[in-house]
């Protein structure tokens, strides 16, 4: 990389929001100043949590910044979502050391996204030169690969042309398709499904609960605090591990504004049940949920039914409720392939990795095809 300069950052307040945001841009909030920070700052992300900063920054030529990723040394692989814990065995049964890794993600976040951010008024190349930079971070510094995940089909078609091998994974989306309304919405699914939607929003909205869309300055501190045990329910529950800290959502509230925005359940003056979704320019990402009590049909209200009336409402392309789930094929969220990139430095791992991968892609395929066999909608309406 002649005349070109990379650095690595240990914390995201080493460059400036403006410096960073100039180059990720504004449509997707996940990957903005303002989201990364509040991790941070909230010790969501930190070594005790295993997710140790080291952003990059490149700097062209000229001396301007070209682009950043949001990058972290890991020691584990927990709260990624793209699962490469049976490499990591392999790896090791056969002596070699797995950890640490570089992961270039949003962490505990299974949300597609650009991950090599170049200024707009970048060098043509910059983004090629990034996923060089990589590599070579990865061979200097003694590392055993570097996984770039959820990133966009483009990205990882740009890295495999350089070497890196391709997986993808699946998840579900619901496409507005110039619906007026969640009615009109309904008008294209097959009677039968219409019937079944109809149903579950009709017991969900007559169970005695009241239903708030709440953004920005309207979430109060007493609403993060339900949220947070919500939050923990789900996990535990899940047997999962509460990665997010009570002070990341106040802090996320505080810096991303109107863009957070909160969907409430309350029974009475309580809440019962809260979805987080944060809003892009053109699409509405379905984050975490939970609820307290047995509601019928709550989760779907909550989380997918009022995440389309949302998206009707103010003219979205999109709703994107995460990862797993093929129940909410029913209701109108269809599969959609998702895209990772990765760089294996031992090159025969590497091989084996790619062999895996190959087949694995196919597998994937095939499953998205198949589960789009059990979409809801009408033959002369279909989705995206």
């Amino acid at each position: 990389m002649p005349d070109w300069s990379v650095s690595l950052h240990d914390g995201i307040h080493s460059l400036t929001a403006e410096a960073w945001d100039a180059c990720a841009g504004s449509d997707n909030p996940f990957v903005s100043h303002a989201f990364l920070s509040a991790l941070e700052d909230s010790g969501s992300v930190s070594r005790r949590t295993g997710w140790m900063p080291r952003h990059v920054s490149l700097h062209a030529p000229d001396g301007t910044l070209a682009a950043v990723c949001p990058a972290y040394l890991k020691g584990h692989s927990w709260g990624e979502y793209v699962f490469d814990q049976g490499w990591a065995r392999a790896f090791e049964a056969a002596g070699g050391q797995y950890y640490p890794k570089l992961q270039v993600a949003v962490p505990f976040t299974p949300a597609p996204g650009p991950r090599l951010l170049v200024h707009p008024d970048a060098p043509p190349e910059a983004a090629a030169v990034l996923a060089d930079a990589l590599r070579q971070i990865c061979g200097d510094t003694g590392l055993s690969s570097v996984h770039v995940t959820f990133c966009q089909e483009q990205e990882s078609a740009l890295m495999a042309k350089r070497g890196w091998l391709h997986r993808l994974g699946l998840q579900y989306h619901w496409h507005n398709r110039g619906y007026q309304s969640f009615e009109d919405f309904l008008e294209a699914l097959s009677s039968r499904k219409r019937k079944v939607l109809r149903r579950e929003r009709r017991d969900a909205n007559t169970a005695g609960l009241t239903f708030h869309t709440l953004r920005g300055n309207d979430i109060t501190k007493p609403e993060w605090d339900a949220f947070y045990r919500f939050y923990q329910n789900t996990v535990d529950r899940k047997w999962g591990s509460a990665y997010l800290t009570p002070a990341f959502f106040p802090l996320l509230s505080e810096r991303l504004g109107e863009r957070v925005v909160l969907m409430v359940a309350r029974n009475g003056q309580e809440t019962v049940a809260a979805a987080l979704n944060l809003l892009g320019k053109d699409t509405l990402y379905g984050r975490n949920w939970g609820c307290t009590g047995n509601w019928p049909f709550l989760h779907f209200e909550l989380c997918y039914y009022r995440a389309i009336d949302f998206a009707i409402a103010h003219g979205l392309k999109r709703v994107e409720a995460g990862a797993q789930g093929e129940h909410k094929i029913q209701r109108g969220y269809v599969p959609s392939l998702t895209h990772s990139a990765h760089w294996i430095e031992n090159p025969s791992f590497r091989a084996s990795v790619a062999n895996f991968l190959e087949h694995e892609r196919l597998a994937m395929t095939e499953e998205a095809q198949a589960l789009g066999q059990l979409s809801p909608y009408r033959q002369d309406n279909a989705a995206e």
